[in-house]
């Protein structure tokens, strides 16, 4: 199974009185980097979301934002001071009796005194927290990885049918090569022709130097590596491990080969079928760079 680097998923729960949102994103990227977004209250699930993700995929440029929004509580309580609002209160008492006047205190007045009444937040129970999150992490993933899916498997038709057509190639370079020497041996025969005119041909000779050319330009070993390198970028494909690193491998194996049969080439078609081959694998190495 092959996966895209590119995804990006979604998972929304009400869960314990909080409505958890996560999503997350990537793209291609040559290792793992991860970045995320939430509130600072809630930093102390960055690594395990990290973690998380990290044991689900191995490449990409992943970016996480977690948003926690409480539906059914509030996130924070309001505790009265008692000891410092019955302080308020004798104090209040002691005044009215210096001063003759009547104690007008109320509960309403008392807890609009400084302190009195304080906003404390909520203690959360971070493990459930986790939990909840984790739980709405994995809904996100599984949308995120059904997107990466869904690219792998194009990218995955593409570069088969694009090795189907180098395959082709390379064996229409194997068919020429014979043609190639007996045309070489040919031409060498007429040029001598031409040259001695009368004269006695030596057709060991003859046959001598169409060995050697046939050595100088001989592919076999570069085509049958390359049908090698061939059947084990599909091994890879068909694998369900990440490939992405291997087929960059196997990609630069290919190139060096068909280099190489140019180099030895002195037939335009032959120079014709490596420039064919050079653009497919150009084509092969644009697509493998988004794949894990």
């Amino acid at each position: 199974m092959v996966y895209s680097m590119t995804g990006y998923g979604k998972g929304n729960l009400v869960l314990h009185g909080k409505d958890i949102t996560v999503e997350v994103k990537s793209v291609n990227h040559r290792y793992f980097e991860y970045s995320s977004r939430m509130s600072r209250f809630f930093n102390f699930l960055d690594d395990k979301i990290k973690k998380e993700i990290q044991g689900m995929i191995a490449r990409g440029k992943v970016e996480v934002s977690l948003m926690i929004r409480a539906v059914e509580t509030s996130e924070t309580k309001v505790e009265p001071d008692l000891l410092l609002a019955k302080s308020y209160y004798d104090a209040l008492q002691t005044l009215s009796d210096s001063l003759g006047l009547p104690n007008n205190a109320d509960i309403l007045s008392i807890s609009r005194m400084d302190g009195v009444l304080t906003q404390v937040k909520n203690e959360e129970d971070a493990e459930t927290l986790w939990n909840d999150v984790k739980t709405v992490l994995h809904l996100a993933m599984e949308e995120f990885l059904a997107m990466r899916r869904a690219e792998g498997e194009k990218l995955y038709r593409d570069v088969m049918d694009r090795l189907t057509v180098i395959e082709n190639i390379v064996k229409n370079i194997e068919a020429d090569a014979p043609d190639r020497v007996d045309a070489y041996r040919e031409r060498l025969y007429k040029k001598l022709q031409n040259i001695l005119q009368d004269k006695q041909i030596d057709d060991a000779r003859i046959l001598t130097e169409a060995a050697i050319f046939a050595d100088k330009v001989a592919v076999d070993e570069e085509t049958t590596r390359l049908h090698s390198h061939i059947s084990q970028y599909r091994r890879y494909l068909a694998s369900n491990e990440p490939i992405g690193r291997k087929l960059d491998f196997l990609t630069q194996e290919l190139n060096r080969e068909t280099n190489t049969i140019g180099s030895k080439s002195n037939d335009l078609a032959i120079t014709g079928m490596v420039v064919e081959i050079k653009t497919e694998i150009e084509k092969i190495r644009e697509q493998i760079q988004n794949i894990e």
